[in-house]
């Protein structure tokens, strides 16, 4: 008989891939965590402040999870009863977003592909 080992994969950095050393709740490596936060105090996407905020406040919580490339970005609502596929570019299905109007997923989407 032989002993199986389980093996488990290392910890990832959600933005650039890299090994993490100490696993943080949001999944961010310490340079990716700053620059997060430095996109977020630029807000070039020209959301409210409020909506910044919110952004953030998901983004340390690990809510903001990348799908392709660092463009597409799963985001959950700020309940937790819905998820929203939101793009970098500002495009999201929650019910701000069909009607066209910015909302804080894609703050959040743009301040993380930053």
């Amino acid at each position: 008989m032989s002993a199986q080992v389980a093996t488990t994969e290392p910890t990832r950095c959600l933005k650039c891939h890299r090994i993490l050393r100490n696993v943080s709740p949001d999944g961010y490596g310490p340079k990716c965590r700053r620059k997060l936060r430095r996109a977020a105090r630029a807000n070039k996407g020209g959301h409210h402040g409020w909506q910044v905020a919110k952004a953030v406040e998901l983004l340390e919580l690990g809510a903001v999870i990348p799908l392709r490339a660092n463009r597409i970005f799963l985001v959950v609502s700020d309940d937790g009863s819905e998820v929203y596929r939101t793009a970098a570019t500002g495009q999201c299905n929650c019910p701000a977003g069909l009607r066209s109007v910015a909302c804080y997923h894609s703050a959040a989407a743009s301040i993380a592909a930053a």
